[in-house]
């Protein structure tokens, strides 16, 4: 287990009916077939944090929060190697409680990889190109690749409410073109790889 990466999946929306539990549990259940890989599923909506108001940078706080549940976020993050976030695009931009839960903490995001999957408008292509520039301010290395979802995926889902996620999502991997999960996941790990590589060298 030593040896594996560590790869946690953040679903980044709690809104009520949220489209993005198909692809967060789609992934969830093919990284459990990938070799070298350790899967983790998170839920923001188990992890119920204030609005950021410390009046101390995370980055100053050496991972001591007063408040439990941003205790147990920190703890949650600073386990992992890798993150691929889930999230919706709500007006040209990311949910508001992905943001907050990024604003949370500093050190444990700190020279990880990090890959993004986005649904709605455009695809989540703007809500991408916004959450890459956070993580590099967080010190993270975000990948190239990313899988977006446009409306044709959440269309299905309402005419059909009883399709699979294998199903559902099977265009993305068995298409005509390539396999955009595989494509992505496996520079996600190499990049992980990478840094776990260089972050062990450097204690």
């Amino acid at each position: 287990m030593e040896n594996k990466i560590k790869i946690c999946i953040i679903l980044g929306s709690i809104r009520n009916g949220r489209f993005g539990e198909r692809p967060a549990k789609w992934i969830n259940e093919e990284l459990k077939t990938w070799e070298g890989v350790d899967v983790d599923f998170v839920d923001l909506k188990d992890y119920p944090m204030p609005f950021f108001d410390s009046p101390t940078s995370p980055s100053m706080m050496e991972k001591k929060y007063q408040n439990e549940n941003v205790q147990k976020w920190s703890a949650k993050v600073d386990n992992a190697d890798a993150f691929i976030i889930i999230s919706p695009e709500y007006n040209h931009g990311y949910s508001s409680v992905l943001k907050n839960a990024l604003d949370w903490l500093s050190p444990e995001w700190s020279r990880k990889a990090v890959g993004f999957v986005s649904y709605g408008s455009a695809s989540g292509a703007r809500a991408i190109e916004q959450l890459r520039e956070v993580a590099i301010e967080l010190n993270m290395a975000p990948i190239r690749k990313s899988v977006h979802i446009n409306w044709d995926f959440i269309m299905k889902t309402w005419q059909n409410k009883d399709i699979s996620n294998a199903e559902l999502f099977a265009p993305l991997r068995k298409g005509m073109g390539p396999d955009h999960l595989a494509d992505f996941v496996n520079d996600l790990v190499w990049t992980a790889k990478a840094m776990k590589n260089a972050r062990n060298n450097s204690q």
